[in-house]
């Protein structure tokens, strides 16, 4: 554990999270993201790193300067820390279920790949476009079918259509935890797996929006994979990510064709038995020459939220969201969803004209995003509840000098 990171949690002592108490301990933590002056509320985007996150990669290339290709036995030490933390995070029985991959989209495409025959896949239209366009191509390549589940008539997905389907014959389900568009909790998904188990299916879970925001537990959910990674709640940027794979799916014979020479069984031999002889469990899914810079970029991200707790983040969190909905609608912004139990970590704000507000925001000094016609707006622990009451009243006026609304 970092040691400044550790200090700083230390002093908030327990209890409840406070805005002085995060200014004075925390923010610290976080001098050179805070310098610039601006509202930021893209977190659910992209994480505000630590100060430590450039401390950690120059720790990482020291390695190379001093050690050259001696530097891979540290390298892989992070790795396997990496793994552990994540582990940690997402409730995985041990470190080895924990596969690293560069994106989440890499860690479906491997459990595709591994798949027999041509799978029956059954997803729902509420999938990030990575996940999305993965399915669709490999769909339209004749790889795999898949069966496409529609939100019901308020725009929520539940388990029952999917299971329904699924007892109808299914492969592979894919669901999200969260959904990126409106912050909405799937439940029940480990009823969902009960169903999947029971009809020779196997569940994997996009925890994306999940990690870091809430409790995630792989094995309760008994969810067969789950994929996410660091790029949002965890601070760690892009590319740390990785797909678990739970001790049954591991021990049921499941075969990676998405492997490499770090696999091996002893990577460093170079013997090259014909079939290849893999190394045992989630490190038979290893691939080759990894990029090792992100365990180093997404550690202190990881460090920090497992030493002040995702309990005390997330209420945290549901305190802000539901000040800037109490803001937001003193400021007349209503189609408001989110800020409660059943959602994530940010709002979203049904809009026609979603994806034009933004750009105009930005220039107000307020950073968002849209996706489709859902504007999002998500505070994480360093925001100001002046902030919340600025962005809020600005938009406000925004969409009422402007007419964006209608």
């Amino acid at each position: 554990m970092n040691p400044r990171i550790h200090q700083a949690v230390a002093a908030l002592g327990e209890g409840p999270l406070c805005e002085s108490a995060i200014e004075r301990h925390i923010a610290p933590l976080f001098s050179r993201v805070l310098s610039e002056e601006r509202i930021y509320l893209a977190n659910h985007s992209l994480g505000r790193p630590l100060d430590a996150m450039a401390d950690d990669l120059a720790e990482a290339a020291a390695l190379w300067y001093a050690h050259l290709g001696d530097a891979w036995d540290a390298w892989l030490e992070e790795r396997e820390v990496f793994r552990a933390r994540i582990a940690s995070l997402i409730g995985a029985p041990r470190p080895d279920c924990v596969v690293p991959k560069t994106s989440a989209g890499q860690g479906l495409r491997t459990v595709l790949n591994a798949l027999p025959g041509k799978p029956l896949v059954i997803s729902t239209r509420g999938e990030f476009d990575s996940i999305d366009v993965i399915l669709k191509q490999h769909a339209a390549l004749g790889r795999i079918e898949v069966h496409w589940i529609d939100p019901d008539s308020s725009g929520h997905f539940t388990v029952e259509p999917i299971i329904d389907a699924v007892t109808r014959g299914a492969d592979l389900v894919v669901v999200s935890q969260i959904m990126f568009m409106t912050g909405q909790i799937v439940g029940d998904l480990d009823r969902l797996a009960d169903a999947c188990h029971g009809h020779a299916a196997r569940l994997l879970v996009d925890s994306y929006h999940a990690i870091g925001v809430i409790p995630v537990d792989a094995a309760a959910m008994q969810c067969d994979f789950m994929i996410g990674g660091s790029y949002k709640y965890l601070r760690g940027g892009p590319g740390a990510c990785f797909l678990y794979i739970s001790p049954a799916a591991l021990d049921s014979g499941l075969r990676p064709l998405d492997t490499g020479w770090f696999a091996n069984s002893d990577e460093f031999a170079y013997e090259r038995p014909d079939p290849p002889l893999l190394k045992r469990g989630g490190d038979a899914f290893l691939e080759s020459t990894p990029p090792v810079l992100t365990w180093y970029q997404a550690r202190s991200g990881q460090q920090f939220t497992l030493a002040i707790g995702v309990e005390r983040l997330r209420a945290w969190s549901l305190h802000q969201l539901g000040l800037l909905r109490e803001y937001l609608s003193q400021a007349g912004v209503d189609s408001v969803i989110g800020g409660d139990a059943g959602h994530g970590a940010f709002l979203a704000i049904r809009l026609a004209c979603a994806m034009q507000l933004p750009p105009l925001l930005q220039q107000q000094g307020i950073i968002c995003d849209a996706r489709g016609e859902w504007l999002r707006l998500c505070p994480d622990c360093l925001t100001h509840d002046e902030e919340l009451r600025r962005a809020a009243s600005v938009l406000g006026k925004l969409l009422y000098a402007s007419h964006l609304a209608t």
